[in-house]
């Protein structure tokens, strides 16, 4: 089996790495797609060429996905799957563009450094490639999550846009403190700026763009700079309620703010 990865960043590495099969990297960047085919002993192909693929893979970010699939699409001859992180705009491009081969929409929950780990998977149209590519990803050591295009993104709104939100507006508000007075709640939040800071700004613009989520985290903030101490203890009992069942022993018994 052969496969296409267009694409060759982080990402893209992932899944030649990832996968069994012959593959071929074809990038706008001719350098990256040529380290990351010594990276995995794969080969480079040509953006723009004729040349078709068992398996097309688009591994581009997701503000140009579906423009790839467009025009990535012919050159697939029995499978196109996207590892985007966007499902809805991907898959409906993919049946657009390639209604007759399988499709399957992937979306690595890590940073490719950190695998394997769990995936969101969408089997658009299933067969004998996708369904070897995806034991072949189970072999691996990931866990294979079986979902809808329509609740990966709803979910995607939370678990990557209002999260990535709510970091960088604490990393951007934080002030540094003197040694000594750092508390176990500002700690876990100091190490989660370095671990976002530490990743490629556009990927997480992009990220914003695609997602709603940013407005919901930038509302409840003004809510909360703006409320007196009583709509304050209400606010924090809305979002205990949200994260805590009702019997949790640390809201009973008071707990500790820090």
């Amino acid at each position: 089996m052969d496969v296409l990865i267009v694409g060759a960043g982080s990402m893209g590495t992932w899944f030649g790495d990832a996968v069994d099969a012959r593959v071929a990297f074809a990038d706008i960047d001719c350098d990256a797609a040529a380290a990351a085919a010594d990276a995995v002993g794969g080969d480079v192909a040509a953006l723009e060429g004729a040349t078709t693929y068992d398996i097309v893979c688009l591994a581009v970010p997701m503000t140009h996905v579906t423009d790839a699939i467009a025009a990535q699409a012919p050159r697939a001859e029995r499978a196109i799957v996207d590892v985007s992180g966007v499902m809805e705009p991907a898959l409906a491009a993919m049946e657009r563009h390639a209604p007759d081969v399988e499709r399957v929409s992937l979306h690595p929950l890590f940073a490719p450094e950190r695998a394997p780990g769990s995936i969101a998977a969408v089997c658009n149209r299933s067969g004998p490639v996708t369904d070897e590519l995806l034991a072949t990803l189970e072999a691996r050591g990931n866990e294979l999550l079986e979902t809808t295009a329509t609740e990966h993104d709803e979910t995607m709104e939370t678990v990557q846009a209002a999260t990535h939100a709510a970091v960088l507006s604490f990393a951007l508000a934080a002030e540094s403190v003197p040694e000594g007075f750092e508390t176990p709640i500002y700690e876990t939040m100091g190490r989660l700026a370095t671990q976002v800071t530490a990743g490629t700004p556009r990927v997480y613009a992009d990220i914003q763009a695609t997602f709603d989520g940013a407005d919901a985290v930038a509302d409840a903030a003004a809510e909360i700079a703006a409320a007196d101490s009583d709509d304050l203890e209400t606010l924090y009992q809305e979002a205990a309620a949200n994260w805590h069942d009702e019997h949790d022993e640390r809201r009973d018994s008071g707990g500790d703010p820090t």
